[in-house]
């Protein structure tokens, strides 16, 4: 007879899931996994086929298990991240169960959680919502005005120029999504136009080391959210582009647009009677805020190093090589084959019948910790500090949450078990 309550009920198998885990195994504390379709699954069908991190390997600690690669420098491509997770697995064996589908969480009469799955009811004195904040693809109300012979999709369905009908391609969205599919695209060869937002840029490499090298000597990836300067509005940041393709490098947008991209502002409309789609008079104002942002980076190293007295080569400033010109923007429809939407997606708890979330349909908690007693978050963006949703940051997270379900169960948590947070 399958066993149908346990003391933590784990829902999603990727990263964060495996580190919940791994810190609840270690302490001798019942659980289970339930994943939906396979470990992993958002980097096995939610990635394109040139996709790698753009942060280094070293940077991936899970619990118990850090990078153990000979490249820590580099930059795992995805075939190689999906095998490091399922190497993971197999060190501690967790208890996971795939292809079942949690579809309501509720409260149990006697205190705990009721869940109704895709295999029956089951029962938790605890749940852990492992499923980060990537749930429902986003389209503008636009998307359905355009002409039917446009191919359309998001960038999470993505995979490869090849695979796009042949003719120009419009990326909308300039964050990381969105400026490394453009730069396969224009790799291939491929007319790509591009909707450049307000997405922030980072060099990849400065004064002789990564800048996330540099970033993580400075501390600020041991900010946290009640630091942070932006507070819990850090959680709604765009993340800055770069990319680690080809050993790491910048994207910078303005080279593209001299090697033949075609950039534009944000996407407004469409002109049906001119056949073109309208977009915004704001192509300099994005770039030149984008590159404020990697500048005041840079300036932020320099003061870094210059109050340590460390030797580094110094580096001429950026000089931009392309101006857009001004005035409003519009693509021509009859030259586009297909639109890629990269503007991210919705997120969606309406699963959990609980008064845990606020207006918005965000989790409210504390480092993970739901103001609903025994219910918890991880793999957020900065449910605690910038590598809260990331191979970074998401296994201190999962530790403290341990430690929480831990003395909820009045399950003494061994010394010699716990996983150190460095």
């Amino acid at each position: 007879m399958e066993q149908t309550h346990y003391p933590v009920i784990i829902i999603g198998g990727g990263q964060a899931g495996l580190s919940m885990s791994y810190c609840l195994t270690q302490r001798g504390i019942g659980h289970v996994i339930f994943e939906r379709h396979q470990l992993g699954w958002a980097w096995r069908a939610q990635r394109w086929d040139s996709f790698c991190l753009v942060t280094p390997n070293w940077q991936c600690k899970l619990p118990g298990f850090p990078y153990d690669g000979d490249d820590p420098d580099g930059f795992m491509v995805n075939d190689q991240i999906i095998h490091y997770l399922e190497r993971y697995a197999e060190r501690f064996g967790p208890p996971l169960l795939t292809g079942i589908n949690v579809e309501r969480v509720g409260r149990h009469g006697g205190g705990g959680f009721v869940l109704r799955t895709s295999r029956g009811i089951f029962t938790a004195d605890n749940v852990v919502a492992a499923v980060g904040n990537y749930h429902r693809r986003r389209f503008p109300a636009l998307a359905a005005r355009l002409p039917g012979a446009i191919h359309q999709l998001h960038s999470a369905d993505y995979r490869c120029p090849a695979a796009l009908p042949e003719g120009e391609v419009l990326v909308v969205g300039s964050a990381q999504s969105g400026a490394q599919i453009a730069e396969d695209l224009h790799l291939a060869g491929r007319r790509v136009h591009l909707c450049v937002g307000s997405a922030p840029r980072v060099n990849r490499f400065y004064r002789g080391r990564d800048v996330v090298a540099w970033l993580e000597d400075m501390g600020h990836y041991r900010l946290t959210v009640d630091h942070h300067p932006q507070g819990e509005d850090a959680r709604r940041k765009t993340n800055h582009y770069v990319t680690g393709r080809d050993g790491g490098r910048d994207i910078d947008l303005r080279l593209f647009a001299g090697q033949g991209m075609q950039l534009h502002g944000r996407l407004l409309d469409i002109d049906e009677a001119r056949r073109v789609l309208v977009t915004a008079d704001d192509l300099a104002a994005n770039l030149d805020n984008a590159d404020d942002t990697a500048r005041r980076i840079r300036e932020s190293i320099d003061e870094w190093i210059a109050a340590r007295g460390i030797d580094a080569p110094r580096e001429p400033p950026y000089q931009p090589m392309w101006f857009p010109p001004p005035g409003q923007g519009a693509i021509p429809l009859d030259n586009l084959a297909a639109i890629i939407w990269a503007v991210g997606f919705h997120t969606d708890f309406s699963w959990i019948d609980l008064p845990a979330f606020d207006d918005k349909g965000y989790p409210r908690h504390r480092r993970g910790v739901s103001v609903e007693e025994g219910l918890h978050f991880l793999g957020l963006p900065w449910l605690w500090t910038w590598g809260s949703g990331r191979f970074e940051g998401v296994g201190e997270d999962a530790e403290y949450l341990a430690e929480h379900i831990a003395a909820r169960l009045t399950v003494p948590a061994p010394q010699e078990a716990r996983y150190a947070v460095r």
